[in-house]
């Protein structure tokens, strides 16, 4: 009976080559191996030819760190090559064999993602920030029913990098302005492509056998191999793995859609809409569930700090992501890097607290937000009717998409505040705070740069006391 199972698989492998062969596109092209390809593998390379390899061009180019990273890139998009093949050809599987496919994408996100962290005091990291907060996009062949909105989001939080990118090197090498131009045209193609061939989802064949994890396709034409990964299991965004790299931290994936795939680690959150059927507020029976819990140390925590204190394990609150009453409360979030608020409404407050390296984006009109206690947080909104808070914060990005008359900014360290053509008659409040800097729009649409004052010159005028800004001396 096993050989005679056996027997079958391989007919029905054989049959679904047979109809690839015979189907539409099919004998058009072919993979590594000579075999047909389908019309949706065709219109992927279109952007492998195009986008892409004009991408890896100028990152060779470039040299260095970038171009590193992008022989990892290239080598995502030959896994999801390889993905898409069997795809045309074969039956959607279960959820576990599907799991098992995904992972040479999930771990391609994750390398590049790790190379990032791995390369902050890099010159480049500009280049390199940009591409790992959007390399998640190639995570689309996992979501439905909206693929092509999850991809333009991914491209919308590189804008912060792409943009410094091209504000530090318009006027010296034009290089870096095309790499700009090539890398962001791949994401824009990307959703064309998805709009196209894969609408709702990624289309998988009704006929043919049903994909299985030990019957993949023939190997991708797009080789070349990335530099080899750090020891240990790679780690995710934002975040040093507590294994790999020498360093120490959590191990929460950048995207929840991965969350299966990488197995063995503590992955418990990650890039995704948050839904009706996810809040908390509207569904009172998810409160009682058990939150997860990462393990392992801080990031950054310093290896030898207070033994007798770190004898206990320190307390790790549960991520809070929820509506109370008029209030957006997003708490304790680590290393998620796609938070979307859409359903607002005009009385409503965000309050983000104590999240660290995640990046929130709110849509619509409320009343008012605030940061309080956040590390390497990234905050994008449209319009904001009162006042935009930033407290006690550390190394965080503001973007002001549409409007908003009042940015405060308290004992925070690290703040730069992107504003929108309608919004550069804000007014920018500071107190106790270091390294603020104020991005203006213009008139070709990148940003110039504008320092906040730290120092300040008091003198007695005989009635009162005038205080003006001075510049550090030296």
């Amino acid at each position: 009976m096993a050989e005679l199972a056996s027997l079958v698989q391989r007919l029905e492998v054989a049959v679904g080559r047979l109809e690839g062969m015979s189907g539409p596109g099919g004998s058009a092209g072919g993979d590594s191996a000579g075999g047909p390809v389908s019309a949706y593998v065709e219109a992927f390379d279109e952007i492998v030819n195009g986008p892409l390899a004009q991408y890896l061009s100028l990152s060779q180019k470039i040299g260095g760190d970038v171009q590193k990273h992008a022989e990892m890139m290239k080598q995502g998009f030959a896994s999801q090559r390889k993905l898409l093949i069997q795809a045309s050809s074969s039956q959607k599987p279960s959820d576990a064999v599907l799991t098992t496919l995904l992972q040479p994408v999930s771990k391609a996100i994750q390398q590049v993602q790790a190379f990032r962290e791995q390369n902050r005091t890099s010159p480049l990291f500009n280049h390199l920030s940009a591409v790992s907060e959007s390399v998640p996009a190639l995570g689309w062949i996992a979501l439905a029913p909206k693929p092509c909105p999850y991809v333009k989001e991914m491209q919308d939080a590189a804008m912060f990098y792409t943009n410094r990118v091209l504000k530090d090197f318009k006027e010296k090498d034009k290089a870096h302005v095309d790499w700009v131009k090539a890398y962001v045209s791949i994401w824009t193609e990307l959703q064309n492509y998805i709009k196209k061939h894969h609408t709702t989802g990624l289309t998988w064949s009704k006929t043919g056998p049903i994909a299985s994890a030990s019957s993949g396709p023939p190997s991708a034409p797009a080789g070349g191999c990335p530099p080899p990964p750090p020891p240990g299991p790679p780690p995710p965004p934002m975040d040093l793995s507590t294994s790999g790299g020498g360093g120490d931290g959590g191990a929460d994936s950048r995207n929840a859609l991965f969350a299966a795939l990488n197995q063995g680690a503590d992955i418990t959150k990650g890039l995704k809409h948050i839904g009706h059927d996810q809040m908390t507020h509207k569904n009172p029976n998810l409160r009682t569930q058990g939150a997860p819990v990462r393990t392992g140390p801080k990031p950054f925590a310093s290896p030898v700090s207070k033994p007798a204190a770190s004898a206990a394990p320190a307390r790790t609150l549960p991520p809070v992501f929820e509506l109370e009453g008029k209030k957006w409360k997003v708490e304790n979030q680590e290393g998620v890097e796609g938070l979307v608020i859409s359903d607002t409404e005009l009385k409503q407050v965000v309050y983000a607290y104590k999240c660290n390296k995640s990046t929130l984006q709110v849509k619509g009109k409320l009343n008012s937000i605030i940061l309080d206690n956040c590390k390497k947080m990234g905050l994008v909104f449209e319009d904001v009717v009162g006042i935009v808070e930033v407290i006690n914060c550390k190394d965080v990005k503001i973007q002001v998409m549409g409007k908003v008359p009042t940015i405060s900014i308290n004992k925070t360290d690290g703040c730069h505040v992107y504003l929108s053509k309608d919004s550069v008659s804000c007014e920018i409040v500071s107190a106790k705070s270091s390294e603020m800097n104020i991005l203006v729009p213009n008139a070709d649409g990148e940003f110039s740069e504008h320092a906040v004052p730290e120092q300040f010159k008091t003198i007695w005028d005989g009635k009162k006391l005038v205080t003006t800004a001075t510049e550090i001396a030296g």
